[in-house]
């Protein structure tokens, strides 16, 4: 049997493409259209693996099909290539990241365009280009003019390695997403977008998409929209209100103590009033070597300190209650305090046997002297509430009395915070604001965008955490865009998910330099059809970039609501040992070797037939060699059709 001549049939095919655009999608086309998207590729210096091919396959073989059906398809690639890999590269090897980003884009497009993907390659985008990173900035400063952009001194996530803040979402399980080091909390001014704002048109819009329902369930998690109510108790000693936020306001009469973050300010404010505030002050000093995830864990042995000097009173009983710090409360999340009900509450429970104090049950159901009881039941020790069995009734009722007593109010509260929006490194996107002394922060004027990236020798960030570019003085120092005064620009740059928050929109109109895109392009592209990419990503940059999207539909840059019509993901190519991929493990598989020994047709066909899409799969040695012997049979077929 006549084996399959991979390496001529393959070269040839991929010539004629090349050679005659076979894939370039047509703005203004009569025909409809399919907008197929897969998420860009952070070009790395190691290449392609596998995972690449399996997220590209699924819509390369939807996106060949619907040009068959004739429709006008834009299935486009391009790479997300700022960030702190290619930096750290830089930085050990001393070569420049705009060398490193080159070569490693020249290897993946070299590698990609060897596997035959039908991508259009008229279209491609690299956020680091000054075309493509104008409008990024452009964006930025309309949401600086809305009121979405804003600077705070807080608490941060640090990499000591990396040398840089990060995100909650960059730092989740206190390590840094780059280089897996352990984070450290450290107080900075940080730059933030105002995601918060619009939490409420992120969880509508997914009612109006075609999301996997366990991509929507993530979403709507990481948004974390509550209900509840926030509270005032009065402090006895000073003529002060705590204030917390609780969702469960029908257990306030099983309050029986408070607990503050060690940051709270009350305790900075009422210092010479608290008798043992050394013992509080060397508390605090210890929770600021925990990392947020030590802090939160739910798992660890309970530890605080009660104030001496301050006490709480129940807005509904009159009691007095103890408020103690614990570094399990952030001041990040909610108001920095919460009322703590031990009877129904297993943190709370174990903090309150630990420490002695009252344990009272206001739901009936369990034996709080073994633990928590947190089901529902009827209510109890409760006055007007005893005996309602429905929780949302007893909620309605507490409510009333709160408002009427004028002492708390129906809120609403959202686990997702704030996004950090800046870095202390070199290789990003200069954050185009002034700071002048006289006039405050300023913005760069629109017309002297893009706000270059200068050049620089030396990437090595510094150990305070200021960014390269606060070291070179003709960057830094300018004239007031606002006054012509002397100036000093902004020294962090964007965080990478800057450029990946509005790829998808570039993609449409990608020449573009009077505008991101045409609006009359955009009206007959968006919102992209069919999104496809990896589950780590349907929370932030998918939250990320439906927020930008959401932005500009406000302000009038984009005609859809939503970005997004569709979005699947595909599960994970494993190791042959079963493991999730890893070179430390050594059960990497190299897409290159693999169209090097077979072909890349083998390489699309196997995983296409590894199984189920959406689901994991181990690499199969075997299965490759099937498909192999398949494409055989079917390049033997000719010479049973000469021979009839």
């Amino acid at each position: 049997m006549q084996e399959y001549s991979f390496s001529a049939v393959e070269k040839k095919w991929q010539d004629y493409w090349d050679a005659h655009q076979t894939f370039r999608a047509e703005n203004g086309s009569d025909k409809k259209k399919f907008y197929a998207l897969v998420e860009f590729p952070y070009p790395s210096g190691h290449g392609m693996h596998v995972g690449h091919i399996k997220a590209y396959s699924g819509l390369e073989v939807v996106s060949r099909k619907r040009r068959l059906q004739g429709y006008n398809v834009l299935f486009p690639i391009g790479f997300d290539a700022y960030g702190l890999p290619t930096e750290n590269t830089a930085i050990k090897t001393g070569v420049h990241p705009r060398q490193v980003t080159d070569e490693n884009i020249k290897k993946f497009t070299g590698q990609l365009k060897r596997v035959g993907f039908s991508f259009d390659w008229s279209r491609v985008v690299d956020t680091t280009e000054e075309g493509y990173y104008k409008w990024t900035q452009w964006i930025f400063l309309k949401m600086f003019e809305n009121g979405l952009v804003f600077r705070d001194k807080t608490m941060v996530n640090y990499c000591p390695s990396c040398k840089v803040v990060l995100s909650n979402e960059d730092s989740q399980g206190g390590k840094c997403d780059i280089c897996h080091s352990d984070i450290v909390q450290k107080t900075k001014e940080v730059w933030y977008l105002r995601i918060t704002k619009y939490a409420d048109k992120l969880l509508e819009g997914l009612e109006t998409v075609d999301y996997l329902p366990n991509i929507k369930l993530q979403q709507e998690n990481w948004i974390g929209k509550s209900t509840g109510a926030f509270v005032n108790f009065k402090i006895k000693e000073q003529d002060e209100q705590l204030r917390i936020y609780t969702t469960r306001p029908d257990t306030l009469y099983g309050v029986t103590f408070m607990v503050m973050a060690p940051e709270h300010p009350m305790i900075q404010k009422y210092r010479d009033a608290i008798t043992n505030i050394a013992e509080l002050d060397a508390y605090k000093a210890e929770c600021a070597k925990k990392t947020e995830f030590e802090r939160t864990q739910l798992v660890k042995d309970k530890t605080g300190v009660k104030i001496e000097g301050l006490t709480a009173v129940n807005p509904l009983t009159g009691k007095e209650i103890p408020i103690y710090i614990s570094d399990y409360v952030m001041m990040g999340y909610g108001t920095g305090a919460i009322m703590a009900v031990p009877a129904h509450d297993t943190r709370d429970y174990e903090f309150a046997k630990k420490f002695g104090i009252d344990i009272i049950e206001v739901i009936k159901g369990g034996d709080i002297s073994k633990e928590a009881y947190t089901g529902d039941g009827e209510m109890v020790n409760s006055d007007e509430l005893n005996g309602i069995t429905n929780k949302k009734d007893a909620i309605a009722k507490v409510l009333k009395v709160l408002e009427a007593k004028g002492c708390g109010e129906a809120g609403v509260q959202y686990k997702m915070k704030d996004w950090a929006f800046n870095r202390q490194r070199y290789w990003g996107e200069p954050i185009p604001l002034v700071h002048c002394p006289k006039c405050g922060i300023v913005a760069v004027p629109y017309d002297e965008l893009p706000l270059k990236l200068p050049p620089v020798e030396n990437f090595e960030p510094g150990t305070d955490g200021e960014s390269p570019l606060a070291k070179l003085d003709s960057f830094v120092n300018c004239k007031c865009p606002q006054c012509g005064g002397a100036a000093k620009r902004e020294t962090d740059t964007m965080p990478q998910w800057a450029g990946s928050s509005w790829y998808f929109l570039r993609y449409c109109d990608p020449h573009n330099d009077k505008c991101l895109a045409d609006m009359d392009v955009l009206k007959y592209w968006m919102p992209v059809d069919w999104y496809n990419g990896g589950m780590e990503h349907v929370t932030r940059h998918m939250i990320y970039s439906r927020f930008w999207h959401k932005f500009l539909y406000d302000i009038g840059v984009v005609p859809t609501p939503e970005p997004y019509a569709k979005r699947t993901a595909q599960g994970l190519i494993l190791g042959p040992d079963g493991d999730k991929m890893s070179k430390s493990k050594g059960n990497v598989i190299d897409p290159n070797d693999v169209v090097d020994q077979y072909g890349a047709d083998v390489l699309r066909l196997y995983v296409l037939f590894m199984g189920d899409y959406e689901k994991a799969a181990p690499w199969s040695e075997d299965s490759v060699k099937g498909c192999k012997r398949f494409l055989d049979r079917i390049w033997a077929l000719q010479d049973t059709a000469m021979r009839s």
